[in-house]
């Protein structure tokens, strides 16, 4: 796939038990405001100073079933949705869910990698212009905990059409691989340790001030798990976990107060 509108990160779902609940802790971390999509009160929008860039939703029974906590989800765009999860199989990807259209939006699927990392592939019915990962409020980097880091990059290299951007070495915790498309990262992956249980994706928010967004997710019951840590380049991250159980990241500019 070498169409230069694939591969990108379009679209972050959020997958909760308390869609209320959620909505007051994010837009209070993130200054995000929100937006019930066409009247449908299922499916409310995040909308950023950049314009909407993902939604919230009830954790579909079916995913209870399979034991998926809240969680997020990125989409990324591919030229062929059902061409893209044929692949999938045939490298050894699962299907949560198959092909399906949405009408006037586009055409999705639920895969998994070889060790169990989901991830939405989509075709938008029409050009979705990318949003500015500087700027507070946006998406700004996309990383993957995985049991093997470069195994995981040729699969995702083969859908996605990723390249390797370069690499950092992180002494005792291993090699982290960057990646994105033409020379630009857009994100990481890492070969997990062992105490952690699955491999999934962790997706980053630029907040601007690191420390008083920490702060606000604290105050409203978020548990901080790493961080704040400086990362190469500059900036600061933490990775926490909200109050329903879905794991999120923020980016901040700067050094410690």
């Amino acid at each position: 796939m070498t169409d230069t509108h694939t591969g990108r990160f379009v679209w972050y779902d959020l997958a909760t038990t308390d869609t209320a609940a959620a909505i007051a802790f994010y837009t209070h971390v993130t200054g995000w405001t929100t937006q019930v999509y066409g009247g449908d009160s299922h499916y409310t929008m995040w909308v950023g100073a950049q314009g909407p860039l993902g939604g919230v939703m009830t954790l579909p029974e079916a995913a209870k079933k399979m034991g998926a906590p809240p969680h997020w989800m990125s989409n990324v765009t591919v030229a062929d949705v059902d061409a893209t999860v044929a692949r999938v199989r045939e490298l050894h990807g699962s299907v949560h869910v198959e092909p399906t259209d949405i009408p006037e939006i586009g055409r999705f699927a639920v895969i998994a990698d070889p060790h169990g990392a989901s991830i939405a592939v989509f075709k938008p019915s029409r050009p979705m212009a990318p949003q500015d990962g500087e700027r507070p409020g946006a998406f700004c980097w996309s990383e993957l905990m995985t049991a093997d880091h470069n195994a995981a990059f040729t699969f995702y290299a083969e859908i996605f059409g990723w390249e390797k951007v370069g690499t950092h070495d992180m002494g005792p915790m291993g090699e982290y691989l960057l990646f994105g498309r033409d020379g630009k990262s857009v994100g990481g992956m890492m070969t997990k340790p062992k105490e952690m249980p699955v491999s999934a994706w962790t997706y980053y928010v630029n907040v601007g001030d690191l420390d008083a967004a920490i702060e606000r997710a604290r105050s409203r019951d978020a548990r901080l798990l790493n961080g704040p840590m400086p990362i190469p380049g500059g900036g600061r991250i933490a990775q926490l976990v909200d109050p329903q159980g879905a794991m999120f990241a923020l980016l901040g500019a700067g050094e410690a107060k």
